[in-house]
Formats: C-alpha cells, sequence, structure tokens
C-alpha cells in the first residue's frame, strides 16, 4: 500500500490555484485591505553563535485574498442556513476540503465580458459528462484572475462577470460541497440582491471559494482533479483565508 501511495504521489503535479498576496493587492471595499510591516530585522536581536531572526505583523479581512465563504456569512430575514446558530457555521467548523474537483473554463485562452453571465445550460454541457457529483468541488474560470496584479482593472468598479442564479441552482442539485471562481464574488456583480450567495450559504449549505488562481490549471488542459484545501480555524468567522492547490494525475 505504501509503495502504491508512493508511485501515485510521484505521478501527481501540484498546481497552486492560490493568490498572492501583497500590500495594494485587491479588496472588496467593505472588507478590510491586506497589510503588511516588518516587526523584526536581521541583527535587532543576536544569538551568541551570531544567529538572528527577522519576522513582521500581517493584517487582512477574513475575505481578503483567496478565501472561503463559512455559512454564516450570508442570511436571509434574518436566518442563517437551516436555521443554526452563527457560532454552528463559523468557518472553524469547516473541514479540511479533500474532494474531486471539476474545472470549467467560460473563457478559454481570454476573459469574459465584464456583463458576462454563465447559466445552467453553460455548466450543463460543459459539465454533465463527468457530473459533478454529490461532494465534488466545481471552480469557474472567468479570466478575470489574470488581472490579480492590478487591483483597480481587476475591481473594474466592482463589476465583473459571474455566475447566475440558475447556475448556482443546477449546480447545488448535484450536490456539491463548494463552488469557487477566479473572480472577486463568484456572481455577476453588480447585484442588489446577491442571489447566488444567498442560495448558495443560505438555502442549499454550499461553500463558496472567490479570488481563485485557475490559470495553470486552464492552460494544462485539466479538468479532473483532486482538490485539496483547509481554511483558517477562526472561531465563528464568516470566512478565512485558504490555499488551495489541485493535484493532478
Amino acid at each position: 500500500m505504501a509503495s502504491g501511495l508512493a508511485e501515485l504521489l510521484d505521478r501527481a503535479r501540484v498546481v497552486d490555484l492560490s493568490q498572492p498576496y501583497w500590500t495594494g493587492m485587491p479588496h472588496w471595499p467593505t472588507h478590510p485591505p491586506f497589510a503588511a510591516a516588518r516587526t523584526k530585522d536581521h541583527g535587532d536581536f543576536v544569538l551568541p553563535n551570531g544567529a538572528s531572526s527577522s519576522a513582521e505583523l500581517i493584517a487582512l479581512g477574513t475575505h481578503t485574498g483567496t478565501h472561503i465563504d463559512a455559512l454564516c456569512h450570508f442570511s436571509r430575514d434574518g436566518r442563517l442556513h437551516r436555521g443554526l446558530d452563527a457560532r454552528a457555521l463559523g468557518v472553524d467548523t469547516v473541514p479540511p476540503i479533500v474532494a474531486r474537483g471539476l474545472l470549467y473554463d467560460a473563457a478559454p485562452g481570454g476573459e469574459l465580458g465584464e456583463d458576462a453571465g454563465i447559466a445552467a445550460a453553460q455548466l450543463e454541457a460543459a459539465l454533465a459528462a463527468d457530473g459533478p457529483r454529490q461532494g465534488d468541488v466545481v471552480l469557474i474560470r472567468t479570466g478575470w484572475g489574470r488581472r490579480w496584479r492590478d487591483a483597480r482593472r481587476f475591481l473594474n468598479g466592482q463589476r465583473q462577470p459571474g455566475l447566475l442564479l440558475d447556475a448556482a441552482q443546477w449546480l447545488s442539485s448535484r450536490g456539491v460541497r463548494a463552488v469557487g471562481a477566479d473572480n472577486v464574488a463568484l456572481e455577476r456583480i453588480p447585484s442588489s440582491e446577491m442571489p447566488v450567495h444567498v442560495h448558495l450559504l443560505v438555502e442549499a449549505g454550499v461553500h463558496i471559494l472567490e479570488c481563485l488562481n485557475l490559470e495553470a490549471l486552464a492552460e494544462a488542459g485539466v479538468r479532473e482533479f483532486l482538490f485539496v484545501a483547509a481554511p483558517l480555524r477562526i472561531e465563528g468567522a464568516t470566512g478565512a483565508p485558504v490555499r488551495p492547490f489541485a493535484l493532478v494525475f
């Protein structure tokens, strides 16, 4: 068994699905930005053998950068998913995710226009043959992840392409565990009611991942992979940074 696992891992390619954190990076205007400052430089405190260390302080919102939405992130009419208490739905209750992943590239070789919506018919045509099935994670590439290093262009005045409600309903009906995308809000924005968030988080209990980096996965032509991710265990939080990756065999 051990040798078989080693051989399997030797064949696997690891693809990082996270975006880098940097001062000035994109962030939703109502969430705190990312900031970092050096708190100790080499030479500030030197050990007897001449060794020294360096460290920094970081600050960020729980929905800044590549992150996962906990089910308590959204409510409707004052109610959370299944009427549960927010403490029961905090991000610290989300176990590490190890699941089959499926990629839908909505804009092969390019990017969607700012007003483009991804409908259920598009997902069904592209994914129905392979699933999705119970427990899968579906990732959607819009191409906007390529804009990450230009914060103003990436945010685009909070106008971006994304998932439409019927597409979210189709995914939840298939029993997916999580849905993610390379844009800032998963769904098409601006939106006065955020129906995709309400449906997935409140009605269906499906987690949302945002600000993914799906370029390398798409360029490799990968459609199916092993998805692995774990959020920081911040008690009661509505979301948390996450470092997801794909194992491609």
